[in-house]
């Protein structure tokens, strides 16, 4: 008696070659979140240290973190296109796309500041940097804390991430005051003084950007925006009002 020949199923091959997509499109949004996250640390470092080679790893880094997320851009396109992705799947895929812009975002503000920092040991000034370690140290936890949310589609971390934006912004203010006053005490302070306020406003910044993601995230998992608005600190100037580059 001859056998029954089972046919694949079509659409089941076709549904798990699509899970599989999503979770590789969820990995290279990991791996770039990973990359930044490095990134943002050396040049932390080569500010605290007045370490040049860790300053140039952070600027030659940069375009690895571009080309992710070209990738990430072709690959949302693709699946658009070839998937018509609804309701959950859609909402994660629209999400992936903005997260992707952000930790570019992040990645370009983390180069700024290793540059700041090839700048900076031109200097030799007596200014704490305890302040500055401080902030950098909150806003690498918080990026932390969103890259771990992205992989793990943990919509409660992303809460967390979000609530302590307050905490950065008032650092920010305690570092603005700081260097207002050394400026004030010694006028040789003034040029190195405003390279770390640009500093200090590229690590505000990037915790915004860690908070912006955090909302993606938890929309992306919950189907709802958080409600209410950001905490935040209260800032003497208006980072919008300076130089970022």
């Amino acid at each position: 008696m001859d056998q029954m020949v089972t046919m694949p199923d079509l659409h089941e091959h076709t549904l798990k070659k699509y899970e599989r997509e999503l979770k590789r499109l969820r990995a290279t949004l990991v791996e770039m979140g990973g990359r930044v996250e490095s990134q943002l640390d050396s040049a932390v470092q080569s500010i605290l240290k007045r370490d040049a080679t860790v300053a140039t790893a952070a600027i030659e880094s940069d375009p690895t973190v571009d080309a992710l997320e070209h990738d990430v851009e072709q690959f949302i396109i693709r699946l658009f296109a070839l998937r018509q992705p609804m309701a959950d799947d859609l909402r994660h895929i629209v999400a992936a796309l903005k997260i992707s812009n952000a930790l570019e975002r992040a990645g370009d503000l983390s180069a700024n500041i290793a540059k700041r920092s090839l700048i900076l040991s031109q200097f030799r000034t007596s200014v704490n940097l305890v302040g500055l370690e401080g902030i950098a140290r909150l806003v690498q936890k918080n990026l932390k804390s969103v890259v771990d949310a992205i992989e793990e589609d943990d919509a409660t971390k992303a809460i967390g991430v979000w609530n302590d934006d307050k905490a950065i912004d008032d650092f920010y203010t305690v570092i603005f005051r700081e260097q207002i006053t050394y400026m004030i005490e010694d006028p040789r302070n003034i040029t190195p003084c405003a390279h770390l306020l640009f500093v200090a406003k590229n690590l505000e910044r990037i915790g915004d950007l860690a908070t912006n993601i955090a909302e993606m995230v938890h929309y992306a998992v919950t189907g709802t925006a958080l409600s209410g608005t950001r905490p935040k600190g209260i800032t003497l100037v208006d980072p919008d009002t300076l130089d970022a580059s």
